[in-house]
Formats: structure tokens, C-alpha cells, sequence
């Protein structure tokens, strides 16, 4: 297993490094402030995201919380913005900056129906002027980095990867993330890492593969694979705020990590409730059930206690099923 150096982005001005090169993925209604937190824990070192932000949300003032909430963290994050119209890209590129991103990322992969209609996401995969445009503007407007995340195209038949690449390149792009399916498989198939593999090669700037990595097992493999930069980790650490923290170690130590135990796994999540039902109010209890139903997972009796969660109707229910089940492995 080679290992992977640092990644240098010089920005339009101000450069960054990326020492850690497993990265978070940004995940709508999960990577939230909250969850960040946790990630960070194992993972100091590694690039977060906020969720995924509307550019005309931010211009009216509606996603300001997920940006001015930077200036409150460790460690480095990034803002990942969505939109097909390249003055509103531009406005809400600043207002990140402003806000102390650690770079600004452009989603152009997000295969959602109602954002790839509206013309955002992976809707700039079928057209290529358009998403140059956008990365070329944004590129000239801040001084951080610009970086893209794609797809493999909107569909197998008119996947051209390498010259959409090229030309995200070209028009400014300082890395590129690549999810190895198309807009249409949606996270249907298997994740194409020989695709990503041609990108990486065709390209001149740091290419990070993301796709089906669920261990570091699959971190290696992807790695030997595409000749990639780095690793984006999504929907595996849901549940796992570990992952990120987890291949990294395996990977730069070569050494088998400690997956938290029952008890890790319950007291994480009732922190985890609690930090939510702070500042939440009683509505913590319903954004913290997916994140229950998640991470108690793996140890005996783990089925009959996701059940109680996630149908405990207010917040007390819940955080006594919690410390009931820590004082049983007391």
C-alpha cells in the first residue's frame, strides 16, 4: 500500500494542504454541526463538509446557519454549494469565504430529482459549458480553493467523463472528486473505479475517488485501483462518525483500529441525543432517530433497543432507554 502524501491546492491566493487524505463526504440532513463534532474526534485532521447549501437559499439568507456556524469549529471545512446559475454560485462562493471555508466545493453529482430539475447537481454534467463557466467565475471571485464533485455522467450511453473533467480543469479546478456511477444509477450498481481510474490519469490536478468504500479494505482496494489522491467516505459512516478516522489509521499505520464496543456505540449515541434535544428542543428527538437507528447497531440485543428507540415519543423516554442499557454494561 503506497502511501499517500499530503495534497497541496494552491487557491487563487490562499493555498491549503490537506494532510489527511480521507475525506468526509457531505451528507444532507446528517453532517450537520452535531455529527461533524464526532467525526472530529477520531479524524482531527481530515476535511468535513457542511451540507450541501443552495446558493439561492444563502443569497436570500435561509442557509446562513450552515456557514456562519465555520467560524465555531476546528480543524478544516469545507462548503459545498449547489445551483446552475453562475452569479448566485459567485455570491455565495464569498459569503463562504467570508465565513472562514476551508474551501469551496461545487456539486455537480447530486443525482436528488428536485435539485438535478432545477437545473443543479448532476444536471451540470449534461452541460459542460455551463458547469465551466460556474467553476471559472467562482475561481476568480475567492481566493480559497475551488474544487468540483462529479459523477460518471448522466447516464451510461452519454458518459464522457474525461473531457467533462478536463474542462473543470481547465476552466480552474484545483481537485476533483469522483463518484464512480452515473446521475441514472443513482447509488444503484456497483461504484465504476476503473472510470475514475482514466480520470485520474487524463488529469493534472489531485483526483479523490468516492463510491462504495464501507472499510478500509475497500479504501485500499479503491486506492490501488484509480491511483487516486485520496478517499471520499459517504453513506458508510452514517452511524460511524469513526469511518474517516478509522481507514486512515489503518491505512498510515497499518494497524487494526478498535471499532467502538456496545457500550462505546450507546454512549456516543445518547451524547448524540443530547447535544441534539440542547438545541433542538423536543424536536432533537426526531432528527436523532435516524442517527439511534444508525449507530446502535452490532452487539446483542441491539434489534430490541433500535425498536424502543425509535418509537419513544418524547425526549425523556429515549435518554432513560439509553442510560438504562449503559448501567447493563456497567
Amino acid at each position: 500500500m503506497r502511501i499517500l502524501p499530503s495534497i497541496f491546492l494552491p487557491g487563487n491566493g490562499t493555498s491549503r494542504s490537506l494532510k489527511c487524505p480521507i475525506i468526509q463526504s457531505p451528507l444532507a440532513g446528517v453532517s450537520d454541526q452535531i455529527f461533524r463534532k464526532f467525526v472530529r474526534r477520531w479524524a482531527p485532521e481530515a476535511l468535513l463538509f457542511t451540507e450541501m447549501v443552495n446558493a439561492k437559499s444563502l443569497e436570500l439568507g435561509h442557509g446562513e446557519q450552515k456557514v456562519l456556524e465555520l467560524l465555531e469549529e476546528n480543524g478544516p471545512i469545507g462548503v459545498q454549494l449547489f445551483d446552475h446559475r453562475p452569479d448566485s454560485m459567485v455570491e455565495a462562493a464569498i459569503k463562504a469565504e467570508s465565513s472562514g471555508a476551508f474551501l469551496l466545493d461545487i456539486n455537480m453529482g447530486c443525482p436528488v430529482r428536485k435539485i438535478a430539475t432545477r437545473g443543479g447537481g448532476s444536471a451540470l454534467l449534461k452541460d459542460p459549458e455551463l458547469a465551466q463557466e460556474i467553476v471559472k467565475k467562482v475561481s476568480k471571485a475567492i481566493s480559497i480553493p475551488v474544487t468540483v464533485k462529479i459523477r460518471l455522467g448522466w447516464c451510461e450511453d452519454s458518459s464522457e467523463p474525461v473531457p467533462f473533467a478536463l474542462g473543470l480543469q481547465d476552466a480552474g479546478a484545483q481537485l476533483i472528486t469522483v463518484h464512480g456511477r452515473t446521475k441514472k444509477q443513482g447509488f444503484a450498481g456497483i461504484s465504476n473505479w476503473e472510470a475514475i481510474a482514466k480520470i485520474k490519469k487524463s488529469l493534472d490536478i489531485p483526483v479523490i475517488a468516492n463510491g462504495d468504500i464501507k472499510d478500509s479494505k475497500d479504501a485500499i482496494k479503491c486506492l490501488e485501483i484509480t491511483n487516486a489522491d485520496g478517499i471520499m467516505v459517504g453513506r458508510a459512516s452514517m452511524g460511524a462518525p469513526w469511518l474517516v478516522g478509522q481507514i486512515d489509521q489503518e491505512i498510515k499505520n497499518q494497524k487494526a483500529f478498535k471499532t467502538p464496543d456496545a457500550k462505546m456505540k450507546i454512549s456516543l449515541t445518547l451524547e448524540h441525543l443530547k447535544l441534539l434535544l440542547q438545541e433542538k428542543g423536543d424536536h432533537g428527538l426526531f432528527i436523532a432517530r435516524k442517527h439511534m437507528n444508525w449507530t446502535c447497531r452490532g452487539f446483542e440485543g441491539d434489534a430490541s433497543l433500535r425498536h424502543k428507540l425509535v418509537r419513544a415519543s418524547i425526549p425523556s423516554d429515549a435518554v432513560k432507554l439509553l442510560e438504562e442499557e449503559l448501567l447493563k454494561l456497567n
